[in-house]
C-alpha cells in the first residue's frame, strides 16, 4: 500500500513539474530593448538565452536575434529589480565569434562579471534517497533531484576588452582574475561566508574586489 502511494505521488509531482515549471524562455517581463540600429522597442519581453533570441510584444509579437541587439533590459519580479543583458562577441561552440547574449552582474574598471543561464537535467540523489532526494528550487520553486529540468548558470569574466570564462573553481578565482588582491578578497569572503561559485556571492566578491582596485 505505502508502495503505491508513493508511486502515485511520484507520478503527480512529475505531472505537476512538467505542465507548471517555468523557465526564462517562457516568461513574459516588461522591459526595453535596444537595436544596434538606433531603434528602441518596449512592451513585454521574453528572452532565450540559448537561441540568443528576445521577443517583444506590443501590438504583434516581434522576434530579434542577438546579432541586431545591442542590450536589452528587463524588471524581473522574481529577482525584484532591473536586469541588463548585453549582445558581446563570443566563440561559445567554435573559434569563431559571434554575438550572443551576457547578463551584467556588476562592472567594474578592472573586471565585469557576466553570466549565461542554461536548463540542466538534476538527477542527483534520485536512486539513492527516493522522496528523501527532493529539494526545493530556490528560483523556481520546483522539486528537483528527481530527474527535473533545473536553470543553472556559467560566469565570466571581461578584462581588457577579453571575455574568459570562469571554471567555478576556487584556485582559478584566486590565482587568474583576483592573484594581486587574493589574501584581502579569501579574508573577505571567511568574514561573509560567502562561496566561489553561487550567484550572489560571486558577484559580491567581484564588487568587492572592484572596490578594493579603485581605492589602491
Amino acid at each position: 500500500m505505502k508502495r503505491a502511494i508513493y508511486t502515485l505521488l511520484l507520478l503527480v509531482l512529475i505531472s505537476f513539474s512538467a505542465f507548471a515549471q517555468e523557465f526564462p524562455s517562457q516568461v513574459w517581463h516588461d522591459g526595453k530593448v535596444f537595436l544596434s540600429s538606433g531603434g528602441i522597442h518596449e512592451g513585454k519581453v521574453k528572452y532565450d538565452l540559448e537561441a540568443n533570441i528576445v521577443q517583444v510584444q506590443s501590438n504583434v509579437i516581434e522576434t530579434f536575434s542577438s546579432a541586431s541587439i545591442s542590450h536589452f533590459e528587463i524588471f524581473d519580479e522574481i529577482y525584484g529589480g532591473i536586469r541588463v543583458f548585453y549582445s558581446l562577441p563570443y566563440a561559445l561552440n567554435s573559434d569563431y565569434k559571434t554575438p550572443i547574449f551576457f547578463e551584467l552582474l556588476t562592472e567594474g574598471e578592472d573586471i565585469t562579471l557576466l553570466c549565461r543561464e542554461f536548463i540542466t537535467v538534476d538527477n542527483r540523489n534520485f536512486n539513492t534517497m527516493g522522496m528523501r532526494g527532493m529539494y526545493m528550487n530556490p528560483m523556481w520553486g520546483m522539486p528537483m533531484g528527481m530527474g527535473f529540468n533545473r536553470l543553472d548558470f556559467e560566469y565570466f569574466f571581461l578584462r581588457d576588452q577579453k571575455i574568459y570564462r570562469y571554471s567555478q573553481k576556487k584556485r582559478e578565482l584566486f590565482n587568474d582574475f583576483m592573484d594581486d588582491h587574493s589574501a584581502e578578497v579569501k579574508l573577505y569572503m571567511r568574514k561573509n561566508r560567502l562561496s566561489h561559485d553561487k550567484r550572489g556571492d560571486l558577484l559580491r566578491i567581484t564588487a568587492y574586489y572592484n572596490q578594493i582596485k579603485e581605492n589602491s
